[in-house]
């Protein structure tokens, strides 16, 4: 194992140690020593930072399921270094933040840390990792440690929903994904993305590629919240400010733009890519700002902020992968900028984005609200907080001197760029993200001028505002500063990391030995991009002023059944019958219950059977069968009939017994000792506890003695039987395989035994009893669990 592969596993490897540091350090935040884990690899990571990893990518692989061709490869790029600096840099900020946002006497520290380095864990996991199942796993690994992230005020009803929500729609979205995994599998005979993008055009020819296609961007799609899979997001909002910085701006909603750019070599060549992406991407833009105006809670806002900024970054993405289908040089040039703009406004997003969310914590830490009609006038009292909400925010719109704006302008150029390749087809999205544009104004000026501007109504408020302390104000400043940076100094990142990362992300286009090496500035003279940012102020500026004149108007316009309302409808309706289906054939009758088992066997064994005609009978090597074998079968035939008709429970016991008692001595005939007396041992005492169980059962009821009950009950018991029977006789009439008696042989090299029934009960199948046993140890503990909280639970919120 590497040094890259402990760094994946790392954060999840101290997660026994935190509970340790949280019961007995009760001086010193737990955070501070967690925070060591993410600021280590940020300079692991970091060390890599400027290699030309897109020539020369870091590849360790550690075999897991061979026979599967499953390895746990490690694929280091600059894709994925970018990711992963933002990961751990970002969550190194988080951390400290949270220091001083979550309090040591009423948090449960060590499970807030211990989920989110378990979220750490599987988010470098899913970026870094080159086999599709590998990748998978993580993936799945990030929602179910975002859900409990989520849902960590679980005394709180909106946490366990919005919990719930985001794990449903995201877990979709993921076995979606799995299943396009499995198609590019057979469609390629690999689970590496290296080896399927060096493959790209046997796998493109594929008759199931399209839908691959479709199922992995279904799974891009839910995490990376983009329409209509956006509405886990607002609802996740619940979970405390460290989390939502961390996950819902930086990380777990950038999962799925990964997704879609770590693929783009492979599906980027198809036109239904360019366009799904594209369209999708617009259409979140315009619906995340639509939304975002109307909310009242800062972090509400944010959530459909981020919805909108992620369909920005997407729909660069599908316009960069033009790039693919446009050998001419120039439009290589202008649709690689695309992806440029996508891997730098991605960066600012989780800048930005991070430092706002970081802000909203503080106005709700200090003010105890986040309903924008209850601030106001906190400009004198919070000023380093308004300064930074004004930068993430003018940033965020797209303003200068700020690095969003570059990478809006960017935006501006990639939209034109495609609108003019397609001979102005493309026009309408253009206008659309124009539109989206003017409402990511409006809504960032809401956020600072109705926040820190206006009336101070101290009597609204629940506590008396004041700024924050210096420990949390540390991560949002930094943030702040960097955005400022990065609007001075872009090409610090342009041609070390971004470059490298396009041509990761679309290395097609550089195959023909094309220089490329983008230089990023704010000034490019009065052009459509400038005129549209004008236009974005101007238009917006008036709409924010006039805001309480059409707010009535735009709220007229939403609609009354939301996407939110069908899901939740849907799960409702979704309930109530599977509530109806369970109360249809739970009927609480344990013969019943036998009667589906045995029903559905008869069918789908025995009819598969039939329809893929697999009978075959060869008696051919079949011993003679005695006399004395004769009767003894004939005997267990007549005790089996005779329970249909017995009317008696302790004859029924007794004629069973009969039954166990005859097959010891089949063994008894064919050598078999100890099987007999095992068989002997164990009839003998499953008669001792039916006789004892019947004992205490009421009598039997009419209704189990009518006729009907006993021919229905002996028409399944022939099927089962006759089913068994002949796929028996059909199975030792068929020799496809070596029999497995051969291995077992050897039982006593293997195992030291020399009696080969002792052995594979004994040694063979220990793993078969311990995974047993381990069965059983994990259902006690979710009982005693079940039980604990029961008692110790605390009413919804």
């Amino acid at each position: 194992m590497t040094l890259l592969h402990i760094a994946v596993f790392l954060p999840i490897l101290i997660i026994p140690f935190i509970p340790l540091m949280y019961k007995y350090i009760h001086r010193v935040h737990t955070g501070w020593f967690v925070m060591l884990v993410p600021l280590c690899l940020l300079i692991l990571f970091a060390s890599y930072y400027p290699l030309e990893l897109s020539l020369d990518p870091q590849l360790h692989s550690v075999a897991w399921i061979p026979s599967f061709n499953v390895h746990f490869t490690i694929y280091l790029d600059s894709l994925s270094l970018l990711f992963a600096l933002l990961i751990t840099g970002i969550g190194t900020l988080v951390v400290l933040y949270s220091i001083f946002y979550m309090s040591m006497e009423r948090e449960k520290l060590h499970f807030f840390y211990a989920y989110l380095m378990l979220f750490m864990t599987a988010m470098l996991g899913s970026v870094l990792s080159d086999n599709l199942i590998v990748l998978y796993a993580f993936w799945e690994l990030t929602s179910v440690s975002s859900f409990l992230l989520i849902a960590f005020w679980y005394h709180r009803k909106k946490s366990r929903y919005g919990a719930q929500k985001a794990m449903i729609i995201t877990m979709t979205g993921g076995f979606a994904m799995l299943l396009g995994f499995i198609i590019l599998y057979v469609a390629g005979g690999t689970f590496s993305i290296r080896e399927l993008i060096a493959m790209g055009d046997q796998v493109s020819q594929h008759s199931l590629f399209l839908p691959a296609m479709f199922f992995i961007l279904l799974g891009a799609f839910t995490k990376s919240a983009q329409f209509p899979f956006h509405i886990w997001l607002p609802d996740a909002m619940e979970a405390p400010t460290p989390i939502s910085a961390y996950l819902h701006s930086a990380t777990m909603v950038k999962a799925g733009v990964y997704l879609v750019a770590r693929l783009t070599p492979i599906f980027g060549i198809q036109v239904e890519w360019f366009w799904t992406i594209t369209i999708g991407g617009i259409i979140t833009l315009f619906v995340g700002s639509f939304n975002a105006i109307r909310q009242t809670d800062l972090k509400a806002l944010l959530a459909y902020s981020t919805i909108s900024q992620l369909g920005l970054i997407m729909s660069l993405l599908g316009i960069g992968s033009l790039a693919l289908h446009n050998p001419q040089a120039d439009n290589t040039i202008l649709f690689a900028g695309a992806t440029l703009a996508a891997m730098f406004h991605l960066i600012n997003h989780s800048i930005f984005k991070g430092s706002l969310f970081m802000v909203v914590g503080i106005l709700d830490h200090e003010t105890g609200t986040r309903d924008i009609r209850r601030l106001g006038g906190l400009i004198h009292l919070m000023p380093v907080s308004f300064t930074i909400t004004m930068i993430g925010a003018f940033s965020m719109a797209g303003l200068p001197p700020f690095s969003g704006f570059l990478s809006k302008e960017m935006f501006f150029t990639g939209l034109l760029s495609a609108s003019s390749a397609l001979n102005n087809g493309f026009v309408i999205l253009p206008i659309v993200a124009w539109i989206a544009s003017i409402l990511t104004f409006v809504y960032c000026m809401i956020m600072i001028f109705k926040a820190f501007a206006g009336t101070y109504q101290p009597e609204r408020l629940d506590r008396k505002p004041h700024e924050a302390p210096i420990g949390m104000l540390i991560s949002p400043i930094l943030l702040a500063a960097l955005v400022i940076v990065l609007f001075f100094f872009p090409n610090l990142i342009a041609t070390s990391l971004l470059e490298p990362t396009v041509k990761a992300i679309i290395p097609q286009a550089f195959t023909s030995g094309m220089v490329w090496h983008p230089h990023i500035q704010a000034w490019h003279g009065f052009n459509t991009e400038l005129f549209m940012t004008i236009g974005v102020v101007v238009i917006g500026s008036l709409l924010y002023i006039n805001y309480k004149k059409w707010r009535n108007f735009y709220e007229a316009m939403t609609f009354k059944h939301s996407l939110s309302h069908i899901y939740d409808r849907g799960l409702l309706g979704m309930e109530r019958l599977g509530t109806k289906v369970t109360r249809f054939y739970m009927t609480g009758s344990l013969n019943h219950y036998l009667s589906y088992l045995f029903v559905f066997l008869i069918v789908m064994a025995g009819g598969s059977m039939i329809v893929n005609q697999a009978y075959f009978f060869d008696f051919s090597r079949n011993s003679p069968i005695e006399s004395y074998e004769i009767v003894l079968g004939l005997t267990m035939v007549t005790a089996a009939i005779y329970i249909l008709f017995s009317k008696s429970r302790l004859i029924s016991i007794i004629a069973v017994s009969v039954i166990g008692y005859i097959v010891s001595l089949f063994f008894v005939i064919f050598r078999a000792p100890d099987l007999a007396l095992t068989q002997l041992v164990v009839e003998t005492i499953s008669t001792a506890l039916f006789l004892l169980c019947f004992y205490f059962l009421p009598k039997v009821s009419k209704n189990l003695s009518t006729l009907t009950f006993r021919l229905r009950n002996a028409i399944i018991a022939i099927g089962v039987g006759l089913t068994l029977t002949l796929i028996g006789l059909s199975a030792q009439g068929h020799h496809v395989f070596e029999p497995i008696s051969d291995y077992y042989k050897n039982s006593y090299a293997l195992a030291g035994a020399k009696n080969m029934v002792n052995a594979i009960l004994v040694d063979f199948r220990a793993f078969d009893t311990m995974l047993e046993i381990v069965v059983l140890f994990s259902a006690g503990v979710g009982i005693y669990t079940l039980i604990k909280l029961r008692h110790a639970g605390r009413k919804d919120q």
